[in-house]
């Protein structure tokens, strides 16, 4: 099993930032991608960013250009900064690791237990 630690969340004014992190441990074999995930009070878990083991991201349109996504691979850690928040980006933020079964028969998800994130406008 891996377990997934989150950190980092809190309640700030529209504009400021927010640095999250999310550390893995346990019975790590290889960890694939990463990623942080939200979800908004009556909505539906969406994603925000995800970065591969190599270091390619990708970015939830609506957080592109003021979310940075990284990781460090030596720690097991996954990091979300946060920069020019704004009130919609308010949510509870999950970690997400894909993590290669030692077995071989394929990648197995593991998800945090989340951190909120509060936006006051």
């Amino acid at each position: 099993q891996v377990q997934l630690v989150e950190s980092g969340g809190g309640l700030v004014q529209a504009g400021g930032s927010l640095r999250l992190s999310c550390a893995a441990s346990g019975r790590i074999f290889r960890i694939n991608a990463m990623g942080w995930y939200r979800q908004a009070p009556g909505k539906q878990r969406e994603l925000a960013a995800t970065i591969t083991s190599g270091g390619n991201t990708a970015y939830a349109d609506p957080v592109k250009g003021r979310f940075t996504i990284s990781r460090d691979n030596a720690k097991n850690t996954v990091y979300l900064q946060m920069n020019s928040l704004k009130p919609e980006d308010t949510a509870v933020y999950y970690c997400n690791a894909n993590h290669w079964r030692p077995d071989g028969r394929g990648l197995t998800d593991y998800w945090g237990q989340g951190t909120q994130v509060t936006v006051s406008s």
